[in-house]
């Protein structure tokens, strides 16, 4: 299956200008023979946490999500995008939470190509000050659905930094984990070195959408990227705006899994027993 990521500059609470940039994305990667589109972080309203919670009017969703639903279908290809979400119960993750009257949290949502909703996903690891003010974390953790053949999961952005969210999309038999993102620049490490170990340790495919150029007070690092299940670079993006395209698929997840049978040889028994003793110091002491 082919897939395109996007990676573009979002204009803040602009919805029709970003709509337009997914729109234009969509065509371009439809007419190339791509069957996924994946975008950034919080892309069709722009990065920018407290603008988003003061300035949206929750009202405007569902109309924003049928215009997303709509390019999929004009243009045949499948979509993620990624919005606020309503948070129905509040959730501890141990920060100060949105204010009562409005808890949101950051969503990523999977359409077919005939526009049809197929998975959700709520961003479990909140990332800096503005986040935890403007979004609750979720506890949910990453389901996995099947896409044109391929076992298909989501992240968003800090999630994937954490190896025991990308392990619980593989453990339910993830070949693919699509991840829209919205990296500030400085953090080169995350897409140059981070994702590609995700990818190997887990042994599947990883898709990484993230911004690029200046938005409210962010400047973002760009470097989208797509990684194979054997840690391989299967594309990248630099600063600049990009449509990339890579090819992903089962059979490199299962030549992978059967040269080194990570997932099969783990031991979380073991581990949960690791992580409930008392903690010790360095080897040989009390």
């Amino acid at each position: 299956m082919l897939l395109s990521v996007l990676q573009a500059n979002a204009s803040v609470l602009d919805v029709d200008a970003n709509l337009r940039t997914i729109d234009d994305a969509a065509q371009r990667a439809s007419k190339a023979g791509a069957a996924l589109l994946l975008t950034p972080e919080l892309f069709p309203v722009g990065y920018a946490p407290l603008r988003i919670h003061a300035g949206m009017d929750p009202a405007t969703l569902p109309g924003i999500r049928e215009r997303l639903a709509r390019i999929a279908r004009t243009h045949g290809i499948g979509l993620v995008y990624s919005l606020p979400a309503s948070a129905k119960e509040a959730h501890d993750d141990g920060a100060e939470p949105a204010s009562a009257e409005r808890r949101w949290h950051i969503s990523a949502t999977l359409l077919d190509a005939s526009g049809k909703e197929i998975l959700t996903y709520n961003k479990v690891h909140l990332f800096g000050e503005e986040e935890h003010k403007a979004f609750v974390g979720s506890q949910e953790p990453p389901a996995v659905v099947d896409f044109n053949g391929i076992r298909t999961s989501m992240l968003i952005c800090y999630d994937v930094e954490f190896p025991e969210a990308v392990r619980a999309a593989a453990g339910r038999g993830a070949e693919l984990l699509l991840v829209p993102t919205a990296l500030s620049a400085g953090f080169d490490n995350v897409p140059q070195v981070l994702i590609r170990a995700r990818a190997l340790e887990s042994q599947l495919h990883v898709a990484y959408a993230n911004h690029s150029g200046h938005e409210d007070i962010y400047n973002f690092l760009g470097g989208s990227v797509v990684a194979g299940p054997d840690g391989s670079l299967l594309a990248a993006a630099g600063e600049g705006a990009a449509l990339l395209f890579a090819e992903v698929g089962t059979e490199a997840v299962k030549a992978a899994r059967a040269e080194v049978p990570y997932l099969k040889d783990r031991r979380p028994d073991l581990y949960a027993t690791w992580e409930a003793s008392p903690r010790r110091g360095f080897a040989g002491a009390p």
